[in-house]
């Protein structure tokens, strides 16, 4: 996926192509404001205030407590962005914006938009810093309570459409019983998987502090017994002999080094039996070379920045199955999010 501008008229086109406009001042200067005030908006309610009835800015600013005059402001590039239709002095949520950023929704990303508002934005300020000494924030070791709940809330928001793809694409040894989701938290993949197969059970190993936050997330998804939380340590726990059909480490490669990451393959590899297959889900690095990528471009940064490593590519992430004894398998693309796929491996 690339993001790019467009014109709105002939003489736009023509200036974009004689390069007479300033294009890094829409980066410098209109983005960020724009990634802000839809933070903001989610953040103050903004977007549920329209949705049941708020449709004047004197409205949407009563109900939300805010200033009249930026409330104006706020709407207005929030039309331009498409959140809103503004006909006959009436403001209205389009039909994509309703799916995507009111609360309730089941594929809302709402959640996401509230932690990065209230706990990922003071993170950005650290960049800098960062450029200059390679040294990320490692943010897992410093959240507070509060902070972890955004945290797991926004990890819910963010997988909902991908699990689903995960559910109905991933490939299953036949007669599954048996699966292991390393870090899976709200255990949204697990459940998609369990969904398909009647047969299978997940165990979901994370953090104590994480479980506390996501076991609520989990209970929600009505899986019961199928699909449990374990609290423990993917870098020190033992995983067991022989014991799953099917092993999962979705969005945590990129919180660990190189060497870490051959360590887990190899303790998944014991854990698989014959014929078990180990799924590394991840945004993916492009190689060398190729074509740049922005998804995987941003968030190899931004993991760099928050974490401890960055994206890897998916000759790197195969090495480590490889080396581990697995088999290479597939790689799947996911259709619904740009820059992500699964890279399996077979024992």
């Amino acid at each position: 996926m690339q993001l790019s501008i467009s014109p709105d008229n002939p003489l736009e086109w023509f200036a974009l192509r004689a390069d007479v406009v300033p294009w890094p001042l829409l980066h410098a200067q209109i983005m960020p404001v724009m990634a802000k005030a839809v933070l903001e908006a989610a953040d103050k309610g903004v977007f549920e205030a329209v949705a049941n009835g708020a449709n004047t800015v004197e409205m949407v600013a009563q109900t939300c407590q805010l200033h009249a005059k930026a409330t104006r402001e706020l709407m207005g590039l929030l039309t331009a962005m498409h959140y809103f239709r503004f006909k006959d002095g009436q403001f209205s949520l389009t039909k994509s914006a309703r799916k995507w950023v009111l609360k309730e929704n089941p594929e809302s990303v709402y959640g996401m938009m509230l932690f990065n508002n209230r706990v990922m934005w003071a993170w950005l300020d650290h960049m800098g810093e960062y450029l200059q000494t390679g040294k990320g924030i490692h943010y897992h070791d410093n959240l507070s309570t509060d902070q972890w709940h955004y945290y797991q809330n926004a990890m819910l928001a963010a997988t909902g459409t991908e699990a689903k793809e995960f559910g109905t694409r991933t490939p299953v040894p036949k007669n599954a019983t048996a699966m292991l989701d390393i870090g899976g938290s709200h255990g949204q993949h697990s459940v998609a998987l369990c969904r398909r197969v009647p047969t299978l059970q997940s165990t979901v190993l994370d953090l104590p502090e994480a479980i506390e936050q996501a076991a609520p997330l989990l209970a929600r998804l009505g899986l019961g017994d199928r699909v449990r939380h374990k609290a423990g340590n993917a870098l020190t726990d033992d995983f067991g002999i022989e014991q799953y059909d099917i092993v999962l480490m979705s969005s945590l490669a990129h919180h660990f080094n190189d060497e870490q990451n051959r360590l887990i393959a190899q303790k998944v590899t014991r854990a698989l039996k014959p014929g078990g297959i180990y799924i590394i889900n991840e945004f993916i690095r492009p190689e060398p070379g190729a074509k740049p990528e922005l998804v995987g471009g941003s968030t190899d940064l931004f993991y760099g920045l928050t974490s401890t490593a960055g994206n890897y590519s998916i000759a790197e992430i195969q090495a480590w199955q490889e080396a581990a004894g697995l088999k290479s398998n597939k790689v799947m693309a996911y259709r619904t999010i740009p820059g992500r796929a699964m890279v399996v491996a077979k024992n």
